[in-house]
């Protein structure tokens, strides 16, 4: 059987001028690895011509494939001319022809096909002979209803992310300004806060940090931290490289020690931070980074690294940063920024509750991508046959929904 047997190219092309009112999907509202869309655009908003859909059509992303971008949609509209529209035959489950363009030996297909170098594209031509095992009818609907099941509980997981993020952004707006005493509040240079607390510099609640010097530590073997180590979305270091320092990139100067926060002084309103965990004491990162290290008299543990990620902090960057090309500010200016500064034992409770919400936001991290690779594998078998849906047992996978769906907890409900 080939892609062909289940679904047919449309091309009908509309002016969006005639359809002004139709949400318009661009590969920008499709996530990769994902059935449904993430987002829409309006029809009024563009003008050279588009491709047109109906509910139950799969829009199929020709351009980079590698990006794996195909979903089903449920709605009439119309989708930038990047985007395939497939139409399933009649008496076949469209869950199922999304299902098999989402198979990792699909995307490699596709890849395989593909033409230009700036902008690699696949074809109708070159996907429609890929080739699958000849399902029955009732096979493929069992195969698209586990697949949409593993995929539901991805989504219900990210959906659980999206809340710990939103609560968190909540959370540090009224822990910061309000305090957790029900203080009266003071004007300052920042804004209002509790009447107790200090605004200060924030090198003020650092001790000094320093670099290391090849000449002495250049045979010493180093994890090495660099600005695309940290994730922006999690603001955690995700890896690292290994160096010896001698032969480490030009910009590994700066020693860091456990506890110490890093924060990119490069776009540094595309917030990057991280804390160091104890696997990177003694390590070096990138000039590129600010190493702030509390003064123990001062502040907690992990506080710095929550008054760096508070929306205040970053506006005050906002208007500082220079550069057209590569934004950035210096070590100085990042250090010279006022910051609110609660008691220790308030401190010591802001951390306890945004810590809170971190781990909660971990654990749903940890689910998602253990359901991602659990997804891929599982298309991939279930797509070339070598495993049948009478063969599993999908009563966990029922029962992580549940508990995903209840957020954990995590809304206060």
């Amino acid at each position: 059987m080939r892609l062909a047997d289940l679904c047919d190219l449309v091309a009908a092309h509309v002016n969006p001028a005639d359809r002004p009112d139709d949400l318009c999907v661009g590969l920008e509202h499709i996530a990769s690895g994902r059935f449904v869309r993430q987002g829409e655009g309006c029809a009024a908003d563009v003008h050279s011509a588009k491709h047109a859909f109906q509910p139950g059509d799969v829009l199929y992303g020709k351009l980079r494939p590698y990006l794996d971008k195909a979903i089903l949609v449920s709605d009439v509209g119309i989708c930038t001319t990047e985007l395939l529209v497939l139409r399933p035959k009649e008496g076949v489950d469209p869950r199922f022809v999304v299902g098999v363009v989402h198979t990792p030996s699909f995307v490699q297909h596709a890849v395989a096909g593909t033409t230009g170098v700036q902008h690699p594209r696949t074809s109708w031509r070159h996907i429609s002979n890929f080739e699958l095992p000849d399902f029955s009818s009732d096979e493929r609907t069992k195969i698209a209803r586990l697949s949409w099941e593993v995929h539901d509980a991805i989504t219900a997981n990210e959906a659980a992310e999206n809340v710990g993020f939103a609560l968190k952004r909540t959370a540090m707006e009224q822990l910061f300004t309000h305090g957790l005493r029900g203080e009266v509040q003071k004007e300052t240079e920042i804004g209002p806060v509790p009447e107790s607390w200090e605004v200060s510099p924030l090198g003020a609640l650092c001790e000094r940090t320093d670099t290391v010097d090849p000449r002495r530590e250049g045979n010493r073997i180093i994890e090495y931290v660099d600005v695309s180590s940290v994730s922006r979305e999690f603001l955690t270091i995700e890896g690292t490289t290994r160096w010896t320092l001698r032969e480490a990139p030009g910009r590994a100067r700066k020693r860091i020690l456990e506890g110490d926060v890093i924060f990119a002084t490069v776009r540094p309103t595309l917030l990057r931070a991280a804390y160091v965990p104890a696997a990177l004491n003694d390590q070096v990162c990138s000039t590129a980074f600010c190493v702030l290290r509390r003064n123990s008299e001062r502040v907690i543990d992990k506080f710095l690294y929550y008054l760096v990620q508070r929306a205040q902090f970053i506006r005050q960057l906002a208007g500082i940063e220079h550069g057209a090309s590569y934004p950035a500010v210096t070590d100085r200016i990042v250090k010279e920024q006022l910051v609110p500064v609660p008691s220790l034992e308030e401190q010591r409770q802001i951390v306890g509750i945004l810590d809170a919400i971190d781990r909660k936001i971990g654990l749903h991290r940890k689910k998602r991508t253990v359901l991602d690779d659990l997804f891929k594998a599982l298309l991939h078998k279930l797509m070339t046959g070598e495993i049948r849906v009478s063969e599993l047992d999908l009563s966990a996978l029922q029962s992580s929904r549940n508990s995903t769906r209840k957020l954990d907890g995590i809304n206060g409900r």
